[in-house]
């Protein structure tokens, strides 16, 4: 999966309130990927990284994938 995936799959989670209300209770990484191939998506971990640019906002994520995710 591409960076242009993970945003899409994000972009989905802003309109779609079901999608992210379940994003909002995933709190490791493997959950974040099994809810991404739910949705058709398959997500390679290390693009969602630093020092890729973050695709998701600190209203998307859980606290726990907020640090791993969104800190550098």
């Amino acid at each position: 999966m591409s960076v242009k995936d993970i945003k899409a799959f994000s972009d989905k989670a802003r309109t779609d309130e079901a999608l992210k209300a379940k994003l909002l209770e995933c709190q490791k990484i493997k959950e974040l990927k099994a809810l991404a191939a739910d949705n058709g998506i398959t997500i390679i971990e290390d693009e969602l990284y630093p020092p890729n640019e973050a695709q998701f906002t600190e209203d998307q994520l859980s606290e726990r994938l907020i640090k791993a995710l969104l800190r550098a």
